[in-house]
C-alpha cells in the first residue's frame, strides 16, 4: 500500500521572546494528510504563518514538535542536500528558498527520490498581460499529471487571483493565526466567516 503524497503530523512551530520567564509570541499548528497528487490554494492574511508551514514542509525550517512525511520520508531527518528531492519551495519571483545545514549528511537519511514530490509556490507573480498565467497553470496541472503535489499560495489583491484559485484547486488550506482551515471547494472555502472577512470586496 502506497504511502499518502504528504501527511504533516502534529506539526507545531513556536516562536518566543526573551530567555529567562520566555514569552511564546507565535505559534502555528498543523495536522493533515494529502492522499493522492492534487493541487492545493493556501490563503491567509499577512503573518498567518502560510511560509513557516511552506519552510516546515520542506525542511528549510525546524519544527518545535511533529514530523512531515513526504512518501513515508520524514524530511526533517533527510540530508540537507537531498530534501529538495522530496519537497521544494519557490518565494514569489520563482527564486528557490535555501536552509542551513544543523547536521552531517552522513548521519541523515537519503531522500529516495530523484526529483520533487511535493512543490510548493509562495504567493508567485502572474502577469496578466504576457501569457504567463497560461503557461503557469499549464505547468502546475503538468506536475500534477505526474503524480506530484502541488501548493498555490496567494495573497489576492484582485479579483483574478480568486479565478486562478477557483479554476486550478482541487482543494483549499485558509491560514490564520497560525491555525489551518481545510476546504474541499472554492465554494466551502468562501462559506467560511474568516475567509470572506479577509477578502472582503473581492468576493462582490
Amino acid at each position: 500500500m502506497n504511502e499518502p503524497i504528504l501527511r504533516v503530523d502534529g506539526l507545531r512551530k513556536s516562536y518566543h521572546r526573551g530567555f529567562l520567564g520566555r514569552t511564546e509570541t507565535f505559534r502555528l499548528e498543523a495536522d493533515f494528510t494529502v492522499e493522492a497528487p492534487a493541487i492545493v490554494g493556501v490563503m491567509g492574511p499577512n503573518g498567518s504563518g502560510k511560509t513557516t508551514l511552506f519552510e516546515l514542509i520542506t525542511g528549510s525550517n525546524a519544527p518545535s514538535a511533529g514530523r512531515v512525511l513526504c512518501r513515508g520520508r520524514d524530511i526533517h531527518r533527510v540530508r540537507h542536500d537531498e530534501r529538495d528531492r522530496l519537497a521544494i519551495h519557490y518565494h514569489q519571483s520563482y527564486q528557490v528558498r535555501h536552509f542551513r545545514r544543523t547536521r552531517p549528511a552522513f548521519m541523515m537519511d537519503r531522500a529516495g527520490s530523484d526529483y520533487p514530490i511535493v512543490h510548493l509556490f509562495d504567493e508567485p507573480q502572474f502577469n496578466t498581460q504576457d501569457g504567463y498565467i497560461g503557461f503557469m497553470l499549464d505547468f502546475f496541472r503538468r506536475l500534477r499529471s505526474e503524480g506530484r503535489l502541488v501548493f498555490l499560495c496567494l495573497h489576492p489583491n484582485e479579483r483574478f487571483h480568486l479565478e486562478i484559485l477557483r479554476e486550478i484547486c482541487e482543494r483549499f488550506v485558509f491560514v490564520q493565526r497560525g491555525r489551518l482551515a481545510h476546504a474541499a471547494s472554492f465554494e466551502d472555502l468562501t462559506g467560511l466567516a474568516p475567509v470572506r472577512d479577509y477578502l472582503g470586496t473581492l468576493l462582490r
